[in-house]
């Protein structure tokens, strides 16, 4: 059950750095959408929590919002220390 709340965790952190990091290149998601070739609903899904994406698809978002995937993980990582460290 832990281990299901961690991973929980874990997928509400990259969704919200995934929506911040948009947001703060003042992309919407309809744009994001277009840059990705995918349905609007596509973005909002992701965002929602109500599908989950690989690695290339992770990749694939960076690309288009013009932030390299390292960095993305890199801000992930630390905010999951963050909570950790606040727990």
């Amino acid at each position: 059950m832990e281990e299901q709340k961690e991973r929980n965790r874990e997928y509400v952190a990259l969704r919200s750095l995934l929506r911040a990091i948009r947001k703060e290149a003042g992309v919407s998601q309809t744009e994001l959408a277009t840059r990705l070739g995918v349905p609007q609903s596509f973005v909002s899904k992701v965002e929602s929590g109500e599908r989950r994406i690989d690695i290339v698809e992770l990749r694939r978002i960076c690309v288009a919002l013009e932030c390299s995937l390292g960095h993305v993980i890199a801000l992930f990582e630390r905010n999951l220390n963050e909570v950790k460290e606040t727990n």
